[in-house]
């Protein structure tokens, strides 16, 4: 039975890659009180354990799936990377460049330190900095240094090992440094720091922020208008603005019988019924003694709830109290910001400020989110299809450029036709914030080019290095485990630092910043917990999109470093 089911993955190497992805994603999926493997640690593993049986595959199936990997992380980053270099995200983009540098050099000075070759380094850059994209660069890498090829496999074969050593404290670790002992280096208490920057950045609580009150919620109720009531003879608009502190809106009124649209110049009259949409605190109390009544006909309003990008170059780096006060904003009721390539959900308070590429996700009737949509971005609609087009020529002409090779002191320097992909989605990815007709790739597909993609490269790495494995774990020795404890640690303890003293972050942003400097999504979520607060978020995007391209280059230098 066993001796059938192994010739078999042997003879069909395709069916050994499907059968590592889902062990993989099943074991990666398991949690342990609050700590999961995840999907590429596990598929790592489930290859490395399959692998044992001696499976040959080409290098040329995991080098398609990597490098579509690749062109989806810049696809995602790219908003948030050009913002950080070119806009007001500038502090937070060098601060991410200073970690990234940092983090690259403690790998270094480890390297150096233990004597290892270019295999061990670079999987321990990509296990102590959590960087799995790493891996296919730092392959290249070695592949195209010039090194025989016996040996370059044998490095190569390496490199799972040394990232599957390293991994579990570089996740867990940089979360337990930021969240936990993070405050209490800096002596500074998170939760508060979060309510004050809510407060008096984000204006919390403030005179303003009843503008914004029924971003989050709608109802809609009808109501006559009595005679000699204070809205008769009132523009609509103006009978809006009688709920000071409150953002209500009459949708549609019914007159004579008739139902009729309202502009915001239409004068009410006695009589009539009117449509109020808002929240439905503020409607029970500002109309506890008017006259509700029970008209399913005006009340029947065909609503809309869509994501929306925002692409308006006039709204970059707006307040939210800003927006609310726009003539298009009637109506509209804002649930969630999504931002980045993770699509972190930011606080909806009255001074947050909104970025080009943010993902609004609002309700309201048709007309007005269709008005909306108009003057912001444009309609995030569920697709299906995706412009194999653009994501073709996009990866055939950064391959091109990846493809160059610069000859520096005898060593060939390129970014190889991965790297030409990942700065080609960093291109493409900005482009559609600007003009979306470009072409579209949905969420799913984006998703399964970037887990999967990735998730396949793992797997074809496990499994070609499984015979290895266990030899190269007993050439790495136990002491990989703790020169990837002081990688990990070391850039994590200082960064802090460095943000709080140097660049002058808020206490509120700070370690969202590290965490975003270290790609970590996990630790910024675990600061976000102890906080009790999304405030951390407005720090990580756009540290996360720098550092998430510098570190994968930091595969390839790494390399060239140790070399």
């Amino acid at each position: 039975m066993f001796s059938y089911v192994f010739d078999t993955l042997r003879a069909n190497p395709q069916l050994a890659i499907f059968l590592t992805l889902a062990i993989g994603y099943w074991v990666g999926a398991k949690r342990f009180g609050s700590f999961s493997l995840g999907a590429v640690t596990g598929t790592l593993l489930a290859g490395v354990i399959i692998g044992q049986i001696g499976i040959d595959i080409s290098g040329q199936v995991k080098s398609i799936f990597f490098i579509m990997f690749l062109f989806a992380v810049g696809f995602g980053v790219g908003p948030q990377f050009v913002r950080g270099i070119a806009t007001d995200g500038l502090p937070q983009a060098l601060f991410a460049v200073v970690i990234s540098v940092l983090c690259l050099i403690v790998v270094w000075i480890a390297a150096k330190v233990s004597g290892y070759g270019p295999g061990l380094s670079a999987g321990l850059l990509a296990g102590a900095q959590t960087i799995s994209a790493s891996i296919g660069l730092a392959t290249d890498a070695i592949n195209n240094s010039g090194m025989p090829p016996d040996q370059a496999k044998a490095q190569t074969d390496l490199i799972p090992v040394a990232y599957a050593i390293t991994y579990l404290f570089g996740t867990i670790g940089t979360g337990w440094i930021l969240a936990f002992l993070g405050p209490k280096l800096l002596g500074v208490d998170l939760r508060e720091a979060c309510a004050r920057y809510e407060r008096e950045v984000l204006k919390g609580g403030s005179k303003d922020a009843g503008h914004l009150s029924a971003w989050h919620a709608r109802e809609l109720r009808a109501y006559r208008v009595r005679e000699g009531g204070i809205a008769v003879g009132k523009s609509a608009i103006a009978a809006e603005a009688l709920a000071k502190g409150e953002r209500l809106f009459i949708e549609r009124l019914r007159r004579g019988g008739e139902l009729v649209s309202p502009t915001p110049d239409t004068v009410l009259q006695a009589g009539d019924i009117v449509a109020i949409s808002g929240r439905r605190e503020a409607l029970v109390e500002l109309f506890e003694d008017a006259d509700e009544v029970e008209d399913r006909g005006l009340l029947d309003i065909p609503v809309e709830a869509l994501d929306v990008v925002l692409t308006n170059k006039a709204l970059d780096g707006r307040e939210l109290i800003e927006l609310a006060k726009e003539p298009y904003t009637r109506g509209v009721y804002l649930n969630s910001i999504r931002r980045g390539s993770m699509a972190v959900n930011i606080p909806v308070l009255p001074g947050t400020k909104l970025n080009r590429g943010d993902i609004l996700r609002v309700a309201g009737s048709t007309a007005h989110v269709e008005a909306f949509v108009k003057s912001t971005g444009f309609a995030d609609r569920p697709q299906t299809v995706t412009n194999m087009v653009l994501v073709g020529l996009s990866i055939f002409f950064g391959g091109l450029f990846g493809a160059l090779v610069l000859p520096v002191g005898g060593i060939p320097i390129t970014l190889s036709t991965s790297g030409g992909a990942l700065i080609a989605g960093i291109i493409v990815g900005w482009l559609r914030t600007i003009k979306p007709q470009i072409g579209n790739i949905p969420q799913p597909t984006l998703w399964f080019m970037n887990s999967v993609g990735l998730n396949v490269f793992i797997a074809i790495v496990g499994i070609t290095s499984g015979p290895t494995f266990i030899a190269g774990l007993k050439e790495a020795g136990f002491g990989l485990f703790f020169w990837g404890l002081f990688a990990t640690a070391v850039p994590m303890l200082i960064a802090p630092y460095i943000g709080k003293y140097i660049f002058k972050f808020d206490d509120a942003i700070n370690l969202g910043c590290c965490g975003g400097a270290r790609t970590s999504t996990a630790s910024v979520a675990m600061v976000g917990e102890v906080a009790q607060s999304d405030v951390p978020m407005l720090g990580y995007t756009v540290p996360y999109a720098v550092s998430n391209t510098l570190l994968t280059l930091w595969g390839l230098v790494i390399v060239l470093l140790v070399m």
